[in-house]
């Protein structure tokens, strides 16, 4: 019998979408940016200390590999040809730090994830170094001093760890957040790997002049950090090398494909909400939440918390663009939080029929300040505190008050940007896996108190770098010229309370933030010792009062 005719649709192009809680690899069809097929792996995530967040790179290159072969059996069993591939983008989780053996291919500690709170003494004693009226780290990178950013947690690597010292001495190392470590994996790694970056991943790192666009030696040298395990950075949209599948994969026809598009994971939203004009913004809802808006060819430093950073640049001759961004560490995390530490949920969709169920907080509110506050506080002394808990308080209000606190700390972003702008957005573009909560996009509507207009196609960070990659010379299956870009349909959410209560749940979630903030007294992670970080209120005396909540309603014979 002959073969079954395989589908022509045309150019494809893949993206890979590496974030904090899962990898997924997507295929689209470039000219209409439907997307066809695509697979998704959880990551593991190990805290071997309070404060301390880390992954094993190996598996996340390993998940990589799974998703790619996985989309192409997919893909196969919808008979369409993955000779098609003519390009794949990359789009990841940033700020997250690897080092690894350039010799071996071998990473020589776990990658420190974004959220890691471990180099706050080290963030203490660089702060003390920067003069008062010259902020030099601030106006040549847009970040604050925090424990957030790469330069920190490398420089904690250098101190803390032999393996990575002793490869810097003897010239192995090579440093890069997880786009490089893919990159440099996926095009051959110790075989010829490419190690490189490109300026939106570079430009939060802390080490990157978003001026010149170049690594900065007046910042290296702050840092002490050598600047030559760092990668070559690159525009967001071009040929970096081609895919070397050295691994034993059954998508062994992607062999030779350019990876010819690089964006983190939040610019790569920006691009695939089409965000390419001034003053259009996007909020993505992932492990955390960030809102961007682009400022066009200008940096615009914020007075009110916001980061300056580098949005996109498509290409090696095109211009730069620029954003402001507003950060918030907990947003998805805290849904997790739920189904792994407190058990109350069991799997993460649950937490939308138990808010469902009672339509309110009941005056509970929640604040996951589980690394500190980022956006617009930038306070690490804060930890998470659940407030305003009666006898009547149940799962269900805990649940709902879980999502609050995500459109709350939105709330809180979007008002920082207003100010800067002048020009307050009139309805608010989202995307991201929680998008699909019908309950949190409206409780969003709500409490902003202007529409959320959200695409019915939501993996716009992939689509983003799917975008980058189509469009890069010497690729050109993707215009990204206005005319040519498909029109997207959109579910639109209207405010459906008065603006008057708005407003009394913001302020009251405004006392509750207060509340959170200062626990944490005297912080040296680094030490180990678990008990200086008086982080007990959340670790201990929350859980603690729900069992005790709990344990009284069993007593008690209340269900």
């Amino acid at each position: 019998m002959a073969a079954a005719k395989k589908a022509v649709l045309g150019p494809l192009v893949g993206a890979v979408d590496q974030g904090t809680s899962s990898t997924r690899f997507l295929v689209f069809n470039s000219k209409t940016a439907e997307l066809l097929s695509h697979h998704q792996v959880e990551i593991k995530q190990e805290f071997p200390r309070e404060g301390w967040v880390e992954q094993d790179p190996k598996e996340i290159l390993q998940s990589v590999y799974e998703c790619i072969e996985k989309t192409c059996e997919k893909l196969g069993q919808l008979n369409i040809d993955i000779s098609n591939i003519k390009a794949i983008g990359v789009s990841n989780q940033r700020e997250t730090t690897v080092v690894w053996d350039k010799l071996t291919g071998e990473p020589l500690y776990n990658a420190l994830v974004w959220l890691d709170l471990r180099t706050q003494s080290t963030v203490e004693n660089l702060s003390k170094r920067i003069p008062g009226n010259n902020n030099f780290v601030k106006s040549k990178t847009g970040l604050p001093l925090s424990t957030y950013f790469s330069a920190v947690k490398l420089r904690w690597l250098l101190d803390n760890v032999r393996k990575v010292q002793k490869a810097v001495e003897e010239n192995r190392a090579l440093f890069g957040t997880i786009d490089s470590w893919l990159i440099w994996s996926l095009t051959g790694g110790v075989n010829g790997g490419v190690h490189c970056t490109d300026v939106t991943n570079a430009s939060r790192t802390m080490l990157f002049n978003i001026h010149s666009l170049e690594w900065d030696k007046e910042l290296c040298e702050f840092f002490e950090i050598p600047m030559e395990i760092l990668p070559n950075v690159r525009s967001s949209s071009e040929i970096y090398g081609l895919m070397k599948i050295s691994h034993s994969l059954k998508a062994g026809a992607l062999e030779g494909v350019p990876i010819s598009g690089c964006l983190g994971d939040q610019s790569a939203a920006l691009v695939g909400q089409m965000c390419f004009q001034d003053g259009q913004a996007k909020n993505t809802y992932g492990t955390g939440c960030f809102l961007l808006c682009n400022t066009g060819h200008k940096c615009v430093f914020s007075e009110h918390g916001l980061l300056t950073t580098v949005a996109y640049k498509l290409g090696r001759d095109k211009p730069v663009y620029y954003a402001l961004e507003g950060s918030v560490a907990i947003a998805g995390a805290v849904i997790r939080w739920l189904r792994d530490n407190l058990g109350i949920i069991k799997s993460s969709e649950e937490i939308e029929k138990l808010a469902k169920e009672v339509g309110t907080s009941y005056g509970c509110y929640f604040v996951p300040a589980f690394s500190g506050l980022y956006a617009p506080y930038w306070e690490p002394s804060a930890r998470g505190i659940i407030c305003g808990l009666t006898q009547f308080t149940n799962k269900c209000h805990i649940a709902f008050a879980a999502l609050e606190a995500v459109c709350f700390q939105t709330r809180e972003i979007l008002d920082a940007m207003n100010r800067d702008c002048g020009i307050p957005l009139s309805h608010l573009q989202v995307d991201g896996g929680m998008t699909s909560n019908k309950i949190l996009m409206q409780l969003q509507a709500d409490i902003l108190y202007i529409p959320v207009v959200k695409p019915s196609m939501p993996e716009t960070t992939a689509l983003g770098a799917a975008m980058a990659a189509g469009a890069a010379e010497g690729v050109g299956v993707w215009s990204l010229e206005p005319e040519d870009l498909s029109a997207v349909t959109m579910e639109r959410f209207e405010p459906q309370i008065n603006a008057e209560e708005s407003e009394i749940r913001y302020s009251t979630w405004k006392k509750a933030v207060m509340k959170s903030i200062g626990w944490v007294t005297t912080q040296s992670p680094e030490s180990g010792d678990p008990s200086i970080f008086c982080s007990l209120p959340l670790g201990f005396f929350i859980v603690s009062s729900m069992v005790m909540f709990i344990g009284a309603r069993y007593i008690s014979g209340i269900p």
